[in-house]
């Protein structure tokens, strides 16, 4: 019972409901027994690992889309807003470093440039949504141009690298590990458990499924709906923030190319997850099972040779319209 409560399941019937709640967790059995028996090397702790800290990128940053999502908007720039990020961060320690040289004093700063981008990204989204009263689609979709337009032109069309100095201080924050668990699937999970509080169990969460559930309704019961749904583009903004902090030591680059698609990813996450598309119902721990979903298939799809590796858009896009078609078909 405290199991089922936790994860928001307890009361529930053997019907449509019930199988809408728990079919993440059934897919995500399903698919770990698929890829052990198409290669039983997908057990390798190794392999495991490297799921994991996969799926912490995305996981971060489809964390952050739950809030937008849940409370009727949705955020197509993450994944140019990432690549963005990543280039400034590359750019600004490459050029502290004459200065504080190739230590953690340089790595630092890198991560402040970083989260302070996001939030000013994130804000950028958000206020154009509320104050300029644009639909989140069109604001996003706007921003996705001038993020990936903006690192392209940093990098003059070619690709940003973090000096080999400065790697060599920073990649211990993607490949150490911690009790054997890689510090992106530490940090994963932490701001799960935090963001599971905050929907779950605090007032701005429950404003955040208010207005997704009806803006008007929201607006008209003392609800500052502007400041709400602001927030939560700044909390998408600083989950891409953080996302990019572990991910920039994994390759130590940044190009046009960094983060494309990303955006179907976190939103494909969310969805799986069981987060209403329309806004108003949503849970964090579907969206962590969704985003281990598409990282394992993913790696199934690296494991065998049935199908190519380079569908996995098009099975994610089949996951995405199957999904929404799944929630949809429980309200008619």
């Amino acid at each position: 019972m405290k199991i089922a409560k936790a994860f928001g399941l307890e009361g529930l019937k053997l019907d449509y409901s019930t199988f809408k709640a728990i079919g993440p967790l059934v897919a995500l059995v399903f698919l770990f027994i698929l890829a052990t028996i198409i290669n039983p090397a997908f057990l390798s702790a190794g392999n495991l690992r490297n799921v994991l800290a996969r799926t912490a990128f995305i996981g971060i940053i489809a964390v952050g889309s739950t809030f937008v999502i849940v409370a009727g908007g949705i955020d197509l720039s993450v994944g140019s807003m990432a690549a963005f990020i990543s280039g400034v961060m590359i750019i600004a320690m490459n050029s502290i470093s004459a200065q504080l040289g190739f230590g953690i004093q340089t790595v630092l700063v890198g991560m402040a440039v970083s989260v302070g981008l996001g939030f000013l990204a994130g804000s950028f989204n958000g206020l154009f949504v509320t104050k300029g009263k644009i639909e989140p689609f069109i604001v996003t979709l706007g921003t996705m141009g001038i993020f990936r337009s903006l690192v392209t032109y940093l990098a003059d069309g070619g690709t940003l690298s973090l000096d080999f100095g400065i790697r060599a201080t920073y990649r211990p924050v993607y490949y150490q590990l911690i009790l054997g668990i890689p510090v992106p699937v530490i940090v994963f999970a932490l701001i799960a458990i935090i963001s599971t509080i905050v929907l779950n169990k605090t007032s701005f969460g429950r404003y955040c499924l208010a207005i997704g559930s009806n803006y008007e309704v929201a607006k008209y019961s003392a609800i500052n709906v502007s400041r709400i749904r602001t927030l939560t583009f700044i909390i998408q903004g600083l989950c891409v923030a953080i996302a990019t902090i572990l991910y920039v030591p994994r390759l130590g680059a940044a190009s046009s190319s960094t983060g494309l698609m990303w955006e179907l990813e976190a939103i494909a996450a969310v969805i799986i997850g069981g987060t209403a598309l329309k806004g108003g119902y949503g849970r964090i721990w579907g969206t962590i099972v969704g985003a281990i979903i598409l990282t394992l298939i993913g790696n199934i799809l690296n494991l065998t040779d049935l199908v190519s590796p380079y569908l996995n858009g098009t099975v994610q896009g089949l996951i995405i319209i199957g999904a929404v078609m799944f929630q949809r078909g429980g309200n008619k």
